[in-house]
């Protein structure tokens, strides 16, 4: 692995969506690791097995809530030397944005993130995208069998049917219901483990990315999300990138958008941590 100058953030946390695994990342891992980043993708709590073995038995998916995720992911930061990179696709953006609330993270990208609870938008194509889980209340507590169909429209939509089916078959796996229930539902949930505080002001910068097709997470919902951080005066960007899908990190074109997040994250980092906390405005 190539060295990085002492004191630069050298690590990066690769944070998994629904119906994903670590798999999901595996070329942003490597190209990552080529510049020399230490990378880390940890799976979900229970779910460091193969797509293959989840897809036999997919009962450590349906025993999943964001609460017990976050705070695996929690205790795996922690422990690490220094204050790492966070990245999170999916809902895997969303933990990021609860792991950066929670004052962790030298600098956060969440790459076409679920949103955080006080979003109100609700797009057609994000109610069809979640539709295999929430047409049942019975979902809540199992793993929702995901079809090479149901790929195709959530993740595929940019891709031809061979492509995304192939993709299906080597990343995707049942989705987490109890996990999908509570994002769906925060805003009816005083305490929802979907809140954060968007107001804080000594958080590291925080990047939202959002692709123009996405029907998982539209761009709409992310600006969204990245407008409710306007109460804070910590650094928040919002980028939104033509015909990407919710599949970006395995899109062609991928590279692209790996780079852009590392990029932004690795000058993000390297701020004074006063430069990345807008000065508050006069008062009369």
């Amino acid at each position: 692995m190539g060295a990085t100058p002492q004191g630069q953030v050298d690590t990066v946390v690769l944070i998994h969506g629904l119906w994903m695994t670590p798999r999901s990342w595996e070329g942003w891992a490597q190209r990552y690791t080529e510049r020399g980043m230490h990378v880390i993708a940890p799976a979900w709590p229970g779910m460091d097995r193969s797509v293959e073995e989840l897809r036999d038995d997919p009962g450590p998916i349906a025993e999943q809530s964001i609460a017990t995720i976050v705070a695996h992911y929690d205790r795996i930061i922690r422990g690490l030397p220094r204050p790492p990179i966070i990245m999170g696709h999916s809902f895997g953006g969303l933990f990021t944005q609860i792991l950066v609330d929670r004052g962790l993270g030298a600098a956060a990208v969440g790459v076409h993130p679920a949103q955080v609870k006080g979003v109100l938008k609700v797009p057609l194509s994000q109610l069809r995208s979640g539709f295999p889980i929430l047409r049942s209340p019975a979902n809540r507590s199992k793993a929702v069998p995901f079809t090479a169909d149901d790929f195709a429209y959530t993740f595929g939509n940019a891709m031809s049917r061979e492509d995304s089916d192939r993709a299906w078959r080597r990343y995707a796996v049942p989705g987490a219901g109890r996990v999908y229930f509570e994002g769906a539902f925060a805003n009816l949930d005083p305490r929802s483990p979907a809140r954060v505080d968007v107001g804080r002001n000594d958080r590291a910068p925080l990047l939202l990315m959002a692709g123009e097709v996405d029907h998982v997470v539209p761009a709409s919902v992310v600006r969204a999300n990245a407008g409710l951080y306007q109460k804070s005066r910590a650094l928040t960007a919002y980028e939104q990138f033509a015909g990407r899908s919710h599949f970006t990190v395995g899109q062609d074109g991928w590279e692209q958008i790996a780079d852009y997040a590392l990029d932004w994250a690795l000058r993000a980092a390297a701020l004074p941590r006063e430069a990345t906390i807008a000065s508050e405005a006069p008062r009369r």
